[in-house]
């Protein structure tokens, strides 16, 4: 059948009826964008758009991204007409329902086709950058289409994104850009002036610009966008949020609630469809959609195949670790440079980069070349002073699922990368993210780049794998566990100041969160157990070797990741941390918050902890000054050893 205008709005006007449906029946969710853009989004997906329902995960597939997670509805009724991951009619009924695949917005892993999670704005967009970049290093020539609003290009990160990706030349992403004037308070003037074709212009985008509703420019746009090449592309629609409803279109009123019955009526009634019947789809709908798929099949199975890669073992990643002398003092973020660059060799998919920060952060893999405008053969990434974009690049790099990407920067500055870690921890991909500089020991610059409480911050959020080496040996297993940690993001916390190698550091113990470090003595109720983390951890050896010298029994436990020591076995746990044992210190240079769950008694248990801002000195007039010294610490312990 073909195409024509008429059959292409027939079928929109359907899809506007269902989302107007699922909104109506589950008394919650956002009409306005989903029926605004239901012409752009007919036409891309039964004529541009390469998916195949039959085969989801096709390698060569294009990446749909619909950063407005918000028109969710949209989704799921291009979904269930398409057979797209069997999303049944009685699923569409289901909208924002407890235990529904059809969320309120966009979920990773509840159906397949929906290749990220959307719904903070902004978010979408970089992770469709991100997405893009994968493709490009996998040398597939696929497109990534991302449908985006007024909201995603008012949240800060859309300019970081689409200004990397601008100055990368990354071709093959095509955004469509919804432009309706409206957000939740009303007309997008009450607090945006921005001249969006200038805008991306300056970035180095492609701009175009159609009318949303006009089916035969849409088609016109759209295969313009296909051919350039060279430059990202964005696609400037205009549209009427709400379309089709004769009270509230082109009003707030429809953006993020139910239309209501009555209007609903009028909208079916107003498109020529039956205003008493809901969920209606005829037959010849589902044959378009139906014939598509079939034609995308036909496409899937005439590609090849990609190469299956082979990971790394763990074995193979712990043969190639490099050694540390135990007579020197070592930075841990120096560690990490050394073993990020011998791991590389044997993870291929690995790719990354840095904040501006990489000769801080030392995350530079030597010899592997630069990702640069327009060449994508390198591993490095040079984001930029963008960490929000950044981290929600990674994740679209990560979530191409055939490659690991990782990001860098100090880690006073995952404030800015929060939202995106979080979405990881949602998605449960396996992204990287590396932070240097962990606590007030980075001195002279000051409280502002000195973090506190962001080690406690990020402990809190779920799924997410937080690292905090004692030392280079710790770093170099940290780094092996994560690499091997496949269902949420991981962090790693790396030192400024140089600190001493130990004795007694193990790879099983780090990959089991914690373990004895140092003992001495009958391990009994009487022992003093000090608990600790990071630098700190060797500041606590010292102190319970010169206990030991007065003939006390201690014992000393590095954690260096406290989510990873929780989900092991209570037997395991008991066996580090004995309940007998209620004598603790517990030392970190960072917030007490979140130590207290290893504390059994209030009057045995001790901290060494710091819950004010840094100051501005060298770090180990800091030290002194804050109680983080070997002294200290053993002095702290004598009061209940």
């Amino acid at each position: 059948m073909k195409l024509t205008p008429e059959i292409l709005k027939y079928s929109a006007d359907t899809i506007r009826c269902l989302c107007a449906d699922m909104i109506e029946k589950a008394n919650s969710g956002h009409p306005g964008a989903a029926m605004g853009m239901a012409d752009l989004a007919t036409t891309l997906w039964l004529k541009y758009l390469k998916v195949d329902p039959k085969n989801p995960m096709w390698f060569e597939r294009d990446r749909l991204v619909f950063s407005g997670g918000h028109a969710s509805s949209l989704v799921y009724a291009l979904f269930h007409l398409a057979g797209m991951g069997k999303v049944t009619m009685d699923e569409l009924k289901t909208f924002r329902q407890f235990g529904s695949r059809c969320a309120g917005h966009p979920e990773r892993g509840l159906m397949p086709g929906v290749e990220v999670t959307t719904g903070p704005l902004g978010q979408g967009v970089a992770m469709g950058v991100g997405l893009a970049l994968a493709a490009k290093k996998e040398g597939i020539s696929n497109k990534t289409w991302v449908f985006c609003g007024d909201g995603d290009l008012e949240e800060g990160i859309s300019h970081e994104a689409c200004s990397w990706a601008g100055a990368m030349k990354l071709s093959g992403l095509i955004m469509i850009y919804d432009s309706n004037h409206i957000t939740i308070e009303g007309d997008t003037s009450l607090a945006m002036a921005d001249d969006a074709k200038k805008r991306f212009q300056s970035y180095g985008w492609a701009v175009l610009e159609c009318d949303g509703h006009d089916f035969k420019a849409i088609d016109k746009t759209f295969k313009k966008a296909t051919k350039i090449s060279g430059q990202p592309v964005i696609i400037i629609a205009t549209t009427h949020i709400g379309c089709g409803s004769p009270n509230k279109q082109d009003t707030a009123d429809c953006h993020g609630a139910p239309l209501g019955a009555e209007e609903v009526k009028l909208v079916k009634k107003g498109l020529g469809f039956d205003p008493e019947k809901s969920f209606e789809v005829s037959e010849e709908v589902y044959k378009l959609f139906k014939s598509r798929t079939a034609k995308m099949h036909r496409l899937a199975k005439a590609s090849s195949a990609p190469a299956e890669k082979k990971s790394a073992t763990e074995e193979e990643l712990l043969a190639a670790l490099p050694s540390f002398d135990p007579s020197k003092t070592v930075a841990t973020r120096s560690a990490c440079g050394d073993v990020l660059n011998a791991l590389a060799k044997l993870v291929p998919e690995l790719i990354g980069g840095s904040a501006d920060l990489g000769p801080s952060n030392k995350t530079v893999l030597k010899g592997l070349g630069d990702i640069a405008p327009g060449n994508f053969s390198g591993r490095n990434i040079h984001y930029g002073i963008r960490e929000l974009a950044m981290t929600s690049i990674v994740n679209g790099i990560t979530a191409f699922s055939t490659l690991r990407g990782y990001g860098a920067t100090f880690f006073v500055f995952s404030d800015y990368c929060r939202p995106a870690i979080r979405l990881a921890a949602l998605m449960e991909i396996p992204s990287l993210f590396i932070f240097s500089h962990d606590s007030f020991y980075v001195g002279e610059d000051g409280p502002t780049h000195e973090p506190i409480e962001h080690l406690a911050a990020m402990r809190m959020m779920p799924n997410v794998t937080t690292f905090r080496p004692a030392d280079a040996n710790e770093t170099a297993a940290c780094l092996v566990a994560m690499l091997m940690h496949k269902t949420g993001p991981s962090c790693l916390l790396t030192t400024r100041q140089n600190i001493p190698v130990l004795s007694g550091t193990s790879y099983e113990g780090v990959k089991k969160g914690a373990y004895v470090i140092f003992q001495s003595g009958v391990q009994d109720k009487n022992t003093t157990m000090f608990i600790s983390s990071g630098s700190e951890v060797s500041l606590c050896i010292e102190a319970a070797k010169k206990l030991a010298e007065e003939g006390k029994s201690v014992r000393v436990v590095s954690m260096p990741s406290q989510e990873t020591f929780l989900r092991e076995t209570v037997a395991y746990r008991d066996s580090v941390i004995p309940e007998e044992m209620v004598k603790r210190v517990i030392v970190e240079a960072a917030s007490r918050f979140g130590w207290d769950r290893f504390r059994l008694e209030f009057h045995t248990t001790r901290y060494v902890t710091i819950d004010h801002f840094g100051a501005s000195a060298p770090y180990k007039v800091l030290a002194k000054e804050f109680g983080f010294t070997a002294e200290n610490v053993y002095n702290v312990a004598k009061e209940i050893a």
